[in-house]
């Protein structure tokens, strides 16, 4: 039996377009592999796994994360002042970030801040550079702080109703609630103050300094020794005998 001619046309255009769009498919999947940009323009990025997990967010102020726990995103409206980066765990909670911001007041006033910093799992920082400028104060710094052992997710829950109470009443509640947990307890701080001074000073398992080696601002060197409650038991000056 003979096809007709307009029955033949229809079968060899519809084998061109699907060979068509096999080839550009093909085509895509190549570009989506294999592609290459000058410049590319954009408020926020995600770069995530294959199977979505985001492993590292990079953005503007404005559309600057919020705090990432297991995959999901959480509102902090505190993180509206700086652009920068946040780095995510294979499990997707917020692993560290780095952040920046420089502005000139209407008053002439410099506010300049930096801030990279690594956490604990499930927890948060451990370690962290800072520098910045507060109006004529510079600082610069390195920080080692112990965390708890405590997941952050209970620290997010807790958040959740501290934050619903009474403005007056929150700071209470987040002191009952560190009260019974280690938190943020700096170990060791080395930089410079905003006086101008620059030093070391070594801290004991809740805060306290118990060594600090120094240039104090008018160039005199000191070395201390302190007790639990502060007191200095020993001293050096560098003076000379």
């Amino acid at each position: 039996m003979k096809i007709p001619g307009s029955q033949r046309f229809l079968a060899i255009y519809s084998g061109v377009l699907t060979l068509l769009f096999a080839v550009t498919v093909l085509c895509g999947f190549a570009m989506v592999r294999n592609t290459s940009f000058g410049i590319i323009t954009a408020r926020r990025i995600n770069i995530v796994e294959p199977d979505g997990t985001v492993r590292l967010t990079i953005s503007n102020r404005a559309d600057f994360p919020g705090a990432w726990v297991h995959k999901k995103e959480f509102p902090r409206p505190d993180r509206r002042e700086a652009a920068g980066m946040l780095f995510m765990s294979e499990e997707g909670s917020e692993q560290g970030g780095l952040i920046w911001g420089a502005n000139q007041l209407p008053d002439g006033t410099i506010e300049n801040h930096g801030h990279l910093s690594f956490d604990q799992y499930e927890e948060n920082q451990i370690f962290a550079l800072d520098a910045g400028q507060q109006g004529k104060d510079k600082f610069s710094r390195i920080t080692i702080l112990d965390q708890g052992d405590f997941p952050i997710e209970e620290k997010r829950k807790v958040a959740d109703r501290i934050n619903a109470l009474p403005p007056d009443k929150q700071d209470a509640a987040w002191g009952e609630f560190f009260a019974s947990r280690r938190h943020d307890v700096k170990r060791m701080v080395l930089g410079r103050d905003a006086d101008g001074s620059v030093g070391l000073n070594l801290r004991d398992s809740n805060g306290k300094v118990r060594i600090l080696l120094a240039v104090q601002q008018d160039g005199k060197p000191v070395l201390q020794f302190l007790d639990e409650k502060g007191n200095v038991v020993n001293a050096f000056t560098g003076k000379q005998k």
